[in-house]
């Protein structure tokens, strides 16, 4: 009787639990985890370097300022600022860009399947869209000019394109989920 009692208890007990549940993100296991380039280790990811041995300089990086060359078939140029670029932004979920264009030029359909995209014309203006998945596939256009913001999300194929004659650039900025 008593270990009916007891069970009963615990499934009450669980129950009970249940609704009063929250959820939110993960805590992060560490303040940071600077990619050790010099490692010979393989993960999902980038193993970390010792913190002892992270400076502000894996914080840091320098070039956004100059234009890229956009003499090539797509007539644009992209200035990656990713985990490649600043050690210090691996598991962190976020990566940004500088794309140059020139007239007619494009940065053309493609996807992010693990990121949002959020886009700002910086300079003249881009014509911008994306495409829903099934079942409208529906297609969302703006023209953009310059201070204009322009969200592109997780996942859906999307392009920019310079119709115009003048020379812009603008910076996009990739928030992808981390997976612990």
């Amino acid at each position: 009787m008593a270990v009916r009692v007891s069970l009963l208890a615990a499934a009450l007990l669980a129950a009970v639990s249940c609704f009063h549940a929250t959820a939110s993100d993960p805590s992060l296991l560490q303040d940071f985890c600077v990619v050790d380039k010099m490692s010979k280790v393989r993960v999902n990811g980038f193993p970390c370097k010792d913190a002892n041995d992270v400076a502000a300089e894996d914080f840091f990086f320098s070039g956004l300022h100059m234009a890229g060359n956009t003499t090539n078939k797509q007539g644009s140029a992209v200035t990656p600022v990713n985990v490649a670029q600043i050690a210090g932004l691996n598991t962190m979920g976020i990566s940004l860009a500088r794309i140059d264009y020139a007239p007619f030029g494009q940065n053309p359909p493609h996807t992010h399947p693990r990121g949002t995209e959020i886009l700002t014309v910086l300079e003249g203006s881009l014509y911008v869209g994306f495409v829903t998945s099934n079942p409208d596939n529906k297609l969302f256009t703006k023209v953009l000019n310059k201070g204009d913001v322009f969200v592109f999300p997780q996942g859906l194929i999307h392009f920019q394109f310079n119709y115009g004659t003048k020379m812009q650039w603008h910076l996009q900025h990739s928030a992808a989920r981390t997976q612990g």
